[in-house]
């Protein structure tokens, strides 16, 4: 197999000269954070990169279509996907290629300045590879072209590159918020997923809102800021609905008494019962049984 390190048909690549890069080294409005290096590699086959010692800026590597891998953090060997994007962190050893089978298409580039590492790890964005939606990919794309073709046309138009900076700043801060939320989303349903399985198998008995907690080792406040925020009701009331909608299941398909369903249910005062039964159903236990159901 043949390595390559670049030079692809068709590819974008703009490195920054080493005066120019003193010059934005100096200026306020772009020390902090600016691209030394951005690029693209269409369907880079052989596409291969090693540096023992790492490199001397943030490399950021978006996968547009095909496959690729990454080895960097204690030699863990990272797959890369199609719409995916991967970090290195300045100075650590890495190497990365791209798919023999399905090779990489990437959208590259280098960041430096001291705003940099600390905006990445704001957002914890060099941890694992990040999964764009369909609107951080069209943004990605649409970002980058826009600051390839400035920094290309007019690469010692100082304006030019403080632009480009602002722009790939936003564009980074905007990914990390999005996919931290994207997670966050994620973990936060499958939290609620196992607080209502929790509380359904208890539907026979009575527990507080510290037992549920307990059980799903969150706060208080935080459990009942989920099932605000998915539910709309918070975590005691949204399981008194569960016992209402078993009791309103047991009044239609059985004879059981009214005591007896509240019992079922966990209540012992069938008249508390009742009156819980109309607050939240709208009538009273009785005259949800002779209604016609279907």
């Amino acid at each position: 197999m043949s390595l390559k390190s670049d030079g692809f048909d068709e590819q974008k690549l703009f490195v920054l000269h080493d005066f120019m890069m003193n010059e934005l080294h100096e200026n306020s409005l772009t020390n902090s954070f600016y691209v030394s290096d951005i690029g693209c590699f269409p369907r880079a086959k052989f596409h291969y990169r090693e540096r023992p010692q790492g490199c001397d800026s943030h490399i950021l590597m978006y996968c547009v279509e095909g496959e690729g891998w990454m080895e960097s953090h204690h030699n863990k060997l990272i797959q890369i996907k199609e719409r995916q994007l991967a970090v290195i962190p300045a100075g650590t050893p890495h190497r990365y290629g791209a798919s023999d089978v399905n090779p990489w298409t990437i959208y590259w580039m280098h960041l430096k300045g001291t705003h940099a590492a600390a905006l990445i790890q704001t957002y914890a964005m060099d941890v694992e590879p990040l999964t764009f939606t369909l609107n951080l990919h069209t943004q990605w794309i649409e970002d980058f072209e826009r600051c390839y073709a400035l920094l290309s046309d007019k690469p010692y138009a100082m304006r030019n590159h403080i632009y480009v900076s602002q722009c790939i700043r936003h564009l980074i801060s905007h990914v990390g918020l999005s996919t931290m939320n994207s997670e966050q989303d994620k973990k936060n349903e499958r939290y609620l997923e196992q607080a209502i399985r929790y509380l359904t198998d208890r539907i026979n008995s009575s527990i507080s809102l510290p037992d549920v907690a307990k059980h799903m080792g969150l706060s208080k406040q935080h459990l009942i800021y989920l099932f605000n925020q998915e539910t709309g009701v918070p975590p005691i009331e949204f399981y008194l609905r569960l016992k209402m909608q078993r009791a309103s299941q047991l009044l239609a398909l059985t004879d059981l008494h009214i005591k007896e369903i509240s019992s079922a249910i966990g209540m012992q005062d069938p008249y508390y019962f009742s009156r819980l039964f109309k607050k939240i159903m709208g009538c009273s236990p009785t005259q949800y049984r002779s209604t016609p159901k279907g």
